[in-house]
């Protein structure tokens, strides 16, 4: 269940980097290029939400014990979510600007524009390059959870091999101990058996010797 969300995970981080280098060109764009830019972006917003609804499914599905993490995960990807669509309606709202601007012939806040783009720009930028970040280091927690899941894995394997061996072994024993038993009842059998034959075949002699000897008399 994990990789699946894992998996997810990656797609929503590189297709999330991909949008933010987009909103960033946007004010940079000639006009028809701008238009074709924001439909682009407006798609792929669509599919970073159904990236989400299938991630929140996936954690849903995860046991109670191991969702905390994944929770929290999804909290700042949903944040991220935020900021990215505040991002894209902010490049609407000047690629708008600029559109009436170019109508009305109106060039006077021009460079302050660019200024301000500039800055938007760069600050879209280092989102994107702290989301990649954060989201190697996802990648690679994951990696270190996932052998250390591995390895204990193999530990009860091999605790599982020992006890059965060891139900084995006492199985066997118990075989011998049960023979051993047997054969002692059965010794035990024969001698009372003697006994008995013994005691009557004494008995019978000694009622004989009586009875010749009251024929003597």
């Amino acid at each position: 269940m994990s990789s699946d969300f894992e998996g997810y995970e990656q797609d929503f981080a590189v297709l999330t980097a991909e949008i933010t280098s987009k909103i960033a060109r946007v004010p940079r764009l000639p006009p028809d290029e701008k238009k074709q830019m924001v439909g682009h972006v407006e798609k792929q917003l669509e599919e970073a939400k159904e990236l989400l609804e299938q991630m929140d499914l996936e954690v849903r599905e995860i046991p109670p014990q191991s969702r905390g993490m994944y929770s929290n995960r999804m909290r700042s990807y949903k944040q991220e979510m935020g900021k990215l669509e505040t991002d894209f309606k902010r490049s609407r709202i000047a690629y708008s600007d600029e559109v009436r601007n170019e109508l009305l012939g109106d060039d006077g806040n021009s460079s302050e524009n660019q200024r301000a783009h500039l800055l938007d720009n760069t600050e879209r930028l280092e989102r994107s390059s702290r989301r990649l970040e954060a989201g190697y280091q996802i990648a690679v927690e994951t990696e270190q959870i996932g052998q250390e899941m591995l390895e204990n894995l193999s530990h009860d394997r091999e605790k599982i091999q020992r006890a059965r061996e060891r139900l084995r072994e006492t199985d066997a024993n118990l075989g011998k101990s049960s023979r051993v038993l047997t054969g002692m009842l059965r010794r035990i059998i024969q001698n009372r058996i003697l006994v008995v034959i013994l005691a009557i075949i004494l008995v019978v002699t000694i009622l004989m010797a009586i009875t010749f000897s009251v024929r003597r008399r």
